[in-house]
């Protein structure tokens, strides 16, 4: 018999995120309009470690839900659609070098290698912007972004949120981080 992967989840587990996935997909169908439920759901049970990836994102706060759908490659898009930047990913610099940086006081984790380890990617600034299309997420917190490699040769990183019907894009350290500040994932399925 093979070992189970790392990245999959028992029978149940999948079942439970499906329904939860599925709650989330019928109450904001302003997210994803035109969107069959039956769609997503044959995607998801077919791309078992996809699913573990939503699993990661829900059990960190992301609330992630269907934000669209590529036509050309016929993949949903999940974005993290939590109120506020997840909380189970907060309190992170924002990548490996950044984190190798601080010579005290190091958080646990940086941004890019949790999103790696859950599979996910960061929300471009791009997709950041799309996102508050939906909504107003991150009125009270911060999520870092993807962050142009100009930029980040410099030093720094760039993160957003959401204020006075705004949205704004601001500049850091990449080696800070805040109790204030996540980030948001997008996964393809």
């Amino acid at each position: 018999m093979a070992a189970k992967s790392i990245k999959e989840l028992s029978p149940e587990e999948s079942e439970q995120l499906i329904t939860v996935l599925k709650k989330r997909f019928e109450k904001n169908r302003n997210r994803h309009i035109g969107i069959d439920w039956d769609n997503v759901q044959t995607k998801l049970e077919s791309n078992t470690e996809k699913l573990w990836s939503l699993n990661e994102m829900e059990k960190t706060g992301g609330e992630p839900d269907v934000v669209g759908h590529d036509e050309k490659t016929n993949e949903y898009i999940f974005y993290d659609c939590s109120a506020e930047s997840p909380k189970g990913r907060r309190s992170l610099c924002y990548d490996r070098e950044a984190l190798d940086s601080r010579k005290e006081f190091k958080p646990e984790n940086s941004a890019i290698d949790l999103a790696n380890e859950m599979g996910i990617e960061i929300l471009t600034e791009a997709e950041y912007r799309e996102l508050q299309q939906l909504g107003d997420f991150d009125t009270k917190t911060s999520s870092w972004v993807k962050t142009p490699s100009d930029i980040r040769k410099l030093g720094g990183a760039i993160f957003a949120d959401f204020r006075y019907a705004n949205v704004f894009i601001y500049h850091n350290g990449a080696s800070s981080y805040y109790a204030v500040r996540g980030f948001r994932g997008s996964l393809r399925v």
